[in-house]
């Protein structure tokens, strides 16, 4: 026993008092001790006292009178009583067990006998103790869960179904009878061949100990609810199942909303738009559509804002859709009540059903385009998201829900790819073109894997004396099937699918080895260059750093000859860490470039302090130079600044000799374009490189010289 266990010893002789104390403490135990009955009652009633040694025969109060005012009080279980009696005195050890003593030992006391005594007491003490406890927890557990309870004879066949169990199917307590059909007759077709497998499997022991099924049960009111049934058999000694006993549980709720938004989930939706469907077969004028949603960009905000902030603007988005459905008192068609639901992730479904006119549904469309127009509030920052959506009409060519879910997907995919916030209405040529797109990014995943993404290179080159200082690495795709996709197509699928970063860094890797392999045979001075573009996805990578430098180490170039271009958009929001990227890049020795400026938000204030080399003046920037509207002014303002910031800019795009004219006037120092030269392969790049290091010989110079460091 633990040191908890206290003993009341009741003794009016001393030196029995001081002798049993002391032998009990050395034996673990706490000892109160009484001389007569109305102080062993007294130290009782102050509480603490796991078991009383009684004697039989005190003045006063005897034990026996002790014993009948301490069993009006405390049951044998809550404080057993052990009396002590001489061996004389038989007929008052009957008299005490029949009163309710626990046990008796004799005078004098044999004490291992007596502490074995003791010690069984307090076991069954503390074993009925928790047996309470176990059946205390099992009703309350019971009554908390809300779970109703069955206790099924497999000889007789008769179940047993508590009040609860029978209220969860919408019944009363007298109003289902004790028979196995009153379950299985409830149970929906589609699972009563699954629940009867599991039975006969547990039946078997082929399952585990505890049986745990989900299936649907017909209520009263005529619907369907989903239950959880857990159970467990007892067998007889030769293993033959007899009897079985478990619970039953509501949780349709828990099964057909969405946890996260409250909203309805696929398997609800799917329900309804069933019901619709056959509505819609039944009265061909009884018109539905199913909108397919889903939130634009919302990986980006997820990864770079956290799950915590994806899961706010999820319950935002809901409540969004929500406040743009018409919604009725009663689902009749004359007033309508429209469904929202979460169907997974960050895709919703919307189910409109007593359509009357195609206008209802644009109407709804509109309403939620305008509704996601506006930022949303997360995490204390305004957010922008907005949702591209997919419309399928009712239509007598849909035989199945999930052909209808489909075509509102598929139309939603269109809405997308056409530039995202917008909304389109299924037609046959979405599908094909959604066949295409899927062929598409299976054969350019595999594209990848097997490396047939070529590296073509476009010349850059010094404006003075027009001669090649660069090249710029493009990724190129000639499909067996389809020859060449230009980039502008498959770039983005490469983004869509996830694998932008394994394309970029497989450019990367083919442009710096063919780079060093030139700077060895032409050992220009300074060496060329070569620029490789970074998606904005890539900085999604935590590692991306590390990633390439061990490339550049790998290959043997320069950390000073490889320029990664970069779109300002990754600096409009600084929440994936990119600008640390690249001041470590920078660090590193790796030139860095702004791709593409002046078509985004940047300005040239906004790069100060960043670690950029250069930037790329975008080329419709460049095309106004040879028109009526020369946009000389800008460029201008754009030279100056970058050269004050210590920044060299390119001009790209340049396709005329009086753009090159006009970038030398304003004194732009490098270019590149069609004029000098489309991009080539490697074998074309190297002969452009051939011929200039041919005409440097011609003129009796070894290599080309720059006057100064062109970055």
């Amino acid at each position: 026993m633990n040191d908890t266990n206290r003993i009341l010893l009741v003794d009016d002789e001393e030196a029995n008092r001081d002798m049993l104390s002391r032998r009990l403490q050395r034996s673990g135990f706490a000892v109160d001790v009484a001389a007569d009955g109305e102080s062993a009652l007294a130290r009782v009633r102050d509480g603490g006292i796991d078991l009383v040694l009684l004697d039989s025969m005190m003045p006063g109060l005897t034990g026996v009178d002790v014993l009948k005012l301490l069993r009006a009080v405390h049951t044998a279980d809550q404080l057993p009583v052990i009396m002590v009696t001489a061996l004389s005195e038989s007929s008052k050890v009957v008299e005490a067990l029949n009163l309710g003593a626990n046990d008796y030992v004799t005078k004098p006391v044999d004490f291992p006998i007596a502490l074995a005594r003791i010690h069984s007491q307090l076991a069954r003490k503390a074993a009925e103790k928790a047996l309470r406890n176990s059946e205390e927890r099992y009703a309350l557990a019971a009554r908390g869960s809300n779970d109703g309870l069955w206790d099924w004879d497999l000889v007789t066949h008769r179940v047993f179904y508590s009040d609860r169990w029978k209220a969860i199917l919408g019944y009363g307590p007298d109003e289902i009878s004790c028979t196995e059909e009153d379950w299985f007759s409830r149970v929906h077709p589609d699972e009563l061949p699954l629940w009867r497998r599991d039975l006969e499997s547990h039946w078997a022991a082929a399952s585990p100990e505890t049986l745990e099924s989900e299936f649907r049960m017909l209520h009263r009111l005529g619907s369907y609810r989903w239950v959880r049934c857990r159970g467990a058999v007892v067998r007889d000694p030769e293993g033959k199942p007899v009897r079985m006993a478990g619970s039953l549980a509501d949780i349709t709720e828990a099964k057909v909303f969405d946890g996260l938004t409250g909203l309805a989930n696929r398997l609800l939706f799917q329900e309804h738009l069933e019901q619709a469907l056959c509505d819609y077969r039944r009265d061909p004028n009884a018109w539905f559509a199913v909108l397919f949603l889903d939130l634009d960009h919302f990986k980006l905000i997820n990864d770079s804002l956290g799950h915590a902030a994806g899961d706010q603007l999820l319950i935002a988005a809901a409540e969004r859709l929500n406040g743009c459905t018409r919604i009725g008192t009663s689902p009749s068609r004359s007033n309508p009540r429209d469904l929202v639901a979460r169907f997974g992730g960050d895709e919703f479904t919307m189910l409109l059903t007593g359509l009357t006119d195609i206008k209802h549904v644009q109407g709804i469309a509109a309403r939620i385009g305008d509704q996601f127009r506006q930022p949303f509030e997360v995490s204390g920052r305004p957010v922008s998201c907005t949702v591209s959506v997919g419309i399928a009409l009712s239509s007598p060519a849909y035989q199945t829900v999930s052909e209808i879910i489909r075509d509102a997907d598929t139309a939603m995919y269109s809405a997308k790819t056409a530039g995202r916030s917008r909304c389109a209405l299924f037609n046959e040529d979405m599908r094909a073109h959604l066949l295409k797109r899927i062929e598409m990014e299976n054969d350019l995943r595999q594209a990848i894997q097997r490396n047939e993404i070529a590296v073509y290179y476009q010349t850059k080159v010094r404006l003075s004396d027009e001669r090649i200082c660069g090249f710029e690495a493009l990724a190129r795709w000639k499909h067996d099937k389809h020859g060449s996709i230009p980039p502008s197509e498959f770039i983005p699928i490469a983004e869509d699918m996830g694998v932008i970063h394994e394309l970029g860094m497989s450019v990367l890797r083919q442009a710096c080895a063919q780079m060093r392999r030139w700077q060895i045979e032409y050992p220009f001075i300074p060496p060329l260059e070569v620029s490789v573009n970074l998606s904005p996805l890539q900085f999604r990578q935590p590692d991306l750093v590390e990633q390439i430098i061990q490339v550049v180490k790998e290959s043997g170039i320069s950390e000073s000859t490889l320029q990664l271009e970069i779109t300002e958009s990754v600096l409009l929001d600084d929440r994936l860490g990119a600008v640390d990227m690249l001041v470590r890049l920078k660090q590193a020795g790796i030139g860095l470039k702004i791709d593409d400026f002046g078509t985004g938000y940047s300005s040239l204030s906004r790069l100060t302090g960043l670690p950029f080399d250069s930037l790329k003046i975008d080329r419709s920037f460049v095309a106004q130079l040879s028109g009526r509207d020369s946009n000389l002014e800008f460029i201008d303002s754009i030279v100056g600044m970058a050269r004050a910031l210590g920044m060299e800019v390119v001009a790209e795009g340049v396709e005329e000799g009086g753009q090159v004219s006009a970038l030398k006037t304003l004194g732009c120092r490098f270019a590149q374009g069609f004029y000098f030269s489309k991009p080539v392969s490697s074998e074309e790049a190297d002969k452009l490189i051939a011929r200039q290091a041919d005409s440097d010989r011609l003129e009796g110079e070894p290599v080309a010289q720059l006057d100064q460091p062109y970055r």
